[in-house]
């Protein structure tokens, strides 16, 4: 746990950082947990905020009755901004990541994308993606990994925080907040639609790239192109979603419990009662570093994707 001096210390960068449209955690489910929290407090360099089991209310919530009493660890950067990672112990399943539908990687900002790359080479953590800039953007330098559960995250140094109508962050943290979520979408446009008529978002811009760690994936020529749009709320960046190819599939689950990698992306809402969708349970206050006593719920995306939203206020 972190000392009380460095909690206390959070609660007012919690509530600057905790405005609507901010993706407040991402949640991945591992079935050797053990394993998993070494790579992410050692390679990462994250520090456990919290160590308990999954109660069977907030595994109900989930839509993943199965996983009550299952480890969980809410993992955060000492120097970051107030985005958690959270661990889950799930059982199992074969899966080959950034080839179905739902959430298909983590995008967070680093702050020495060289030096990271370093490190992680050689470590548990894959590399899909060496360094480099991507076609197009100068805004960033990117690189990919894929963890040891199925998890793609992708790594990247902002080098400029000013893109045509987004933000991106800065920071001094070795590894610091997911400000982009991706999305892998059977039907981009339906995707796009659900998360910004049901759950507040507006649509932003829609790129076309040759999509190297997506052609790649599927064994598709370099050129190959993939559609992809960002959703946001004012400045603030949210999801990407990229249209899938036609090879792609609907994720493999255990049943009762969270998709496998992956499995669900946290965002801050200004009410729930302005959601547009249909929750997974009823929604309930919830304590923790997390959830801070604020109502909280989960529904789930055209993509097949678990979203968690906790009010602001």
């Amino acid at each position: 746990m972190l000392a009380p001096s460095k909690m206390s210390g959070q609660s007012g960068a919690m509530q600057t950082f905790d405005i609507p449209g901010r993706i407040k955690c991402g949640t991945i489910a591992t079935p050797d947990i053990a394993a998993s929290l070494a790579d992410y407090t050692g390679v990462i360099g994250l520090s456990i905020i919290e160590d308990a089991p999954v109660s069977a209310d907030l595994a109900t919530a989930w839509g993943a009755p199965a996983l009550a009493g299952r480890r969980s660890v809410l993992l955060r950067h000492a120097d970051g901004r107030p985005f958690f990672l959270r661990l889950v112990e799930t059982s199992p399943i074969p899966y080959q990541p950034l080839r179905s539908f739902g959430w298909a990687a983590y995008e967070h900002t680093v702050a020495n994308c060289d030096a990271l790359f370093a490190d992680i080479k050689g470590s548990a953590f894959t590399v899909i993606g060496e360094p480099k800039l991507v076609p197009g953007f100068d805004n960033f330098i990117p690189f990919q990994v894929v963890g040891r559960a199925g998890e793609a995250l992708y790594l990247n140094q902002v080098l400029k925080s000013g893109m045509t109508d987004l933000d991106l962050p800065h920071t001094n943290a070795r590894v610091d907040e997911m400000f982009i979520a991706i999305l892998a979408a059977p039907d981009r446009a339906a995707a796009v639609a659900f998360h910004c008529d049901a759950l507040g978002f507006a649509e932003g811009d829609t790129w076309s790239i040759p999509y190297s760690v997506i052609n790649n994936s599927f064994g598709l020529p370099d050129d190959t192109i993939t559609d992809m749009t960002m959703t946001k709320q004012g400045r603030l960046p949210g999801s990407e979603i990229d249209q899938y190819p036609a090879a792609a599939t609907p994720r493999d689950m255990v049943p009762g419990e969270l998709p496998p990698g992956n499995a669900m992306v946290t965002f801050i809402t200004a009410s729930l009662d302005a959601v547009k969708a249909p929750f997974l349970a009823t929604p309930v206050r919830r304590d923790g570093a997390l959830y801070a006593g604020r109502r909280t719920a989960v529904v789930r995306g055209t993509a097949g994707e678990l979203i968690e939203l906790i009010e602001a206020a």
